[in-house]
């Protein structure tokens, strides 16, 4: 097939490669994942990048975990927070950094290789094979992908209307000084899931999601997650091991 037809969202190819994906077989987990209730917002939200709301303060912290102790480099905490409201879901990420590094500036540019945040959401948890991919470095560059096979990336999808700002509690890609931290907030509308999610989210929606951090410069490089993958090298790519979110008022 030509690459310019099967990343059309619209196209048959994608219809189908998801109507196939909603046949298959759904993969049991190992043992329990965690789960998150995403709490609504009743007031709008500032996509500033600073998560003083008090939406933010009242969300459940999602902390991430260190899992593969061949990694080098400081283990530094990331909290992670959802919030929803009738038009998007709201992502923020909080991570302690003491030296915050990002290179890449382009849309779809390889972030994971910077100090960056990553969230994975399937919002058709009946299925497996086809997931939303968000990752996010410390400019707030966006890689955005389609993942199928948790191996092929359709980064072509490219989601509509969001928003990402970060800040930092220090200088970015100054080697020689100490960094705090740094923090970020997204918005992504719901008409980007609908594919997979039909119709955006109620109170009582259960949706499967991952949050990731990669951190560091090569060769210290660390990946902390919130749902183990249960594997034994840092691939967070295992739909099957998401935690679950739930939609609450």
């Amino acid at each position: 097939m030509h690459s310019h037809r099967i990343l059309r969202l619209g196209s048959r190819p994608i219809r189908l490669l998801i109507a196939l994906s909603l046949a298959g077989p759904v993969v049991t987990a190992q043992s329990p994942v965690p789960r998150y209730e995403v709490k609504r917002t009743g007031a709008p939200l500032t996509i500033d990048g600073t998560l003083d709301e008090a939406a933010w303060a009242a969300a459940p912290v999602a902390a991430l975990q260190f899992l593969w102790e061949s990694q080098t480099g400081p283990k530094q905490m990331t909290r992670a927070r959802l919030l929803w409201d009738a038009q998007a879901l709201y992502i923020g990420f909080d991570a302690d950094d003491a030296d915050i590094t990002a290179q890449f500036l382009e849309r779809d540019d390889p972030t994971y290789r910077d100090d960056a945040v990553e969230i994975f959401i399937n919002p058709n948890p009946q299925q497996e094979a086809v997931y939303y991919g968000f990752e996010m470095n410390a400019r707030g560059v966006l890689y955005d992908y389609l993942n199928y096979n948790s191996r092929t990336l359709f980064k072509r999808f490219d989601a509509t209307g969001v928003k990402i700002v970060t800040s930092l509690r220090g200088s970015l890609n100054v080697r020689t000084d100490t960094d705090k931290g740094w923090s970020l907030e997204a918005m992504i509308p719901w008409p980007n899931f609908e594919e997979l999610s039909r119709r955006p989210p109620v109170a009582g929606t259960v949706w499967k999601a991952n949050f990731n951090r990669w951190d560091g410069v090569q060769p210290n490089r660390r990946m902390s997650i919130w749902s183990d993958p249960q594997n034994n090298e840092s691939w967070p790519h295992v739909p099957s091991r998401f935690g679950e979110i739930v939609f609450v008022e």
